[in-house]
């Protein structure tokens, strides 16, 4: 299998180089087709003592009163350079702009990320265990339900019950307000993010544990189950040794698909509770019309998705290893 390595990387590598170009080329185009204008989002309220020629000027210095043909292949050419340019709604670069937003959002998306596999996974295999008894039907019907709640609307509810009305959590912000970053300790960055993990973790949980269910029913009516059965093994026991091992498989795939919808998910969550991470300022980039910060924010997105994928079929080797003994017998002349 290790002789197949090589040639499975670099072909990974070719068709994430390949995606992430396709990528560019779409979002630069849907940027384009968009009817906001960044010259007068930046100006803002000030457009009013703004004539045209200092329009003009603002327009040529950032390249805009070029060609889109022209201003892409500028684009890409400094990207290739390293160099992610300058995001005009803060003012700063690219690349500093999406160090600190991801130093606020992955702690958020990691964990919300991490609980949703964990409780999914559990849920999925307890109801698939015991099949339309009344703790599969309680899970099936609390799975329904939160695949069927929208994650703004549950975080506005999570909003208005524990920090409006408990007043248990704080209303916004990733840190109290006024506070120098240096100040705030973990304590109380971890307060901050109470509910928006909450509502973020919801958002995966649902998916996990019905496709989980379903392939532990399908594992538990097996052949293999039965005789493990007749021969005395416990329910319990089956459904650990056999039950949850098989049922890995769907959950790794379903889990590491979610990046993206976790990422969806998380510029709602952010904007509901103003936590200042990588969604926000996605969102803030596509109301002002920041093409530079809108595709190194694509592009990040894409680059995680992919390399989550990477991991879920290097993981599919390590939980059955008969997968990599099929892909090994393909690949052979």
């Amino acid at each position: 299998m290790s002789s197949h390595w090589p040639i499975l990387v670099a072909t990974r590598i070719v068709r994430l180089a390949f995606l992430l170009a396709a990528v560019a080329v779409v979002a630069f185009t849907l940027a384009k087709l968009s009817p906001v204008d960044p010259v007068n989002a930046y100006l803002g309220p000030a457009i009013a003592k703004v004539g045209p020629e200092q329009r003009e000027l603002i327009a040529r210095k950032w390249g805009l009163d070029q060609p889109a043909t022209v201003q892409f292949g500028k684009w890409f050419h400094n990207v290739l350079s390293g160099d992610l340019g300058t995001s005009r709604t803060f003012n700063a670069p690219v690349a500093d702009v999406l160090a600190k937003r991801v130093q606020a959002s992955l702690p958020l998306m990691g964990m919300a990320w991490l609980l949703s596999g964990i409780l999914g996974f559990t849920l999925g295999v307890v109801a698939g265990a015991r099949p339309d008894t009344w703790t599969d039907r309680i899970i099936r019907t609390y799975a329904y339900v939160l695949a069927s709640t929208p994650t703004f609307w549950l975080a506005i509810v999570l909003l208005v019950v524990f920090s409006v009305g408990l007043s248990l959590t704080p209303v916004c912000c990733a840190a109290p307000i006024g506070v120098l970053p240096e100040d705030v300790t973990l304590l109380e960055r971890l307060h901050h993010l109470i509910l928006p993990l909450i509502a973020l973790t919801v958002l995966g949980v649902a998916q996990i544990t019905l496709h989980t269910r379903a392939k532990m029913v399908e594992i538990m009516q097996s052949d293999f189950a039965l005789y493990a059965r007749a021969q005395g093994a416990s329910l319990a026991d089956v459904a650990v040794r056999h039950g949850a091992r098989n049922a890995a498989l769907p959950a790794i795939t379903v889990l590491f698909a979610s990046l993206g919808e976790l990422f969806g998910g998380s510029i709602l969550t952010e904007q509901v509770f103003a936590y200042p991470g990588l969604g926000q300022a996605a969102v803030q980039a596509g109301i002002s019309g920041d093409v530079p910060l809108l595709l190194a924010v694509a592009l990040c997105l894409t680059l995680v998705v992919s390399v989550g994928n990477t991991i879920a079929d290097i993981l599919y080797r390590v939980v059955d290893p008969r997968i990599g003994a099929v892909h090994d017998l393909e690949a052979r002349p």
